[in-house]
């Protein structure tokens, strides 16, 4: 027989017992370091505070920001090659300002096709900066191939515009990025 009394041997409901309380202890630790929980205990993590600037962006250093900056930097290089094509393949706007150029949509798209298939969406973004202009909110290939698009700053200004921001963006990489996890 077992040196231990019966009370103390282990008995099938005991140890269901004593499982049932580990699961609910680590159950309500979980709840007391989520910060989503409506329970907040003694130790309670407080609510998750995001200020404007914060919200929707990725924590910084985190391997996410990096790569956001990343595509920032190819984004802000395609939009530099896309007023390249405008500039060399458009005709001048006037002989007062011939750094000023334009080119029919449907031309542009003829040429611009073989180098990306992203013209539209980089045309936006690139209307958005300021850097041309054309009609309408969206530019269709055949219904708007007559639609002009105009380059609004000379090319040089426009890569002096675009590369300092790729610049700036190059700076403010962080040289570890970490995963969000480890943050």
């Amino acid at each position: 027989m077992s040196s231990q009394p019966e009370s103390q041997q282990d008995s099938p409901l005991s140890s269901k017992v004593a499982l049932f309380n580990n699961v609910t202890k680590s159950h309500i630790q979980s709840q007391i370091a989520n910060p989503f929980s409506e329970s907040q205990g003694e130790r309670g993590m407080q609510r998750l505070k995001i200020s404007k600037e914060e919200y929707g962006r990725p924590k910084a250093g985190s391997l996410t920001e990096y790569r956001g900056k990343k595509a920032n930097i190819q984004v802000y290089q395609e939009m530099l090659e896309l007023c390249t094509v405008i500039h060399d393949e458009g005709q001048p706007v006037s002989k007062k300002e011939p750094e000023l150029r334009v080119i029919l949509f449907g031309e542009l798209f003829n040429i611009y096709t073989h180098i990306n298939d992203k013209l539209v969406g980089l045309m936006l973004r690139a209307r958005k900066h300021e850097l041309i202009q054309f009609e309408g909110e969206m530019l269709f290939q055949r219904r708007d191939d007559h639609v002009p698009v105009f380059l609004l700053k000379p090319l040089s200004q426009i890569r002096e515009i675009l590369v300092g921001k790729q610049t700036e963006i190059r700076r403010s990489l962080s040289p570890n990025p970490q995963p969000t996890g480890v943050l």
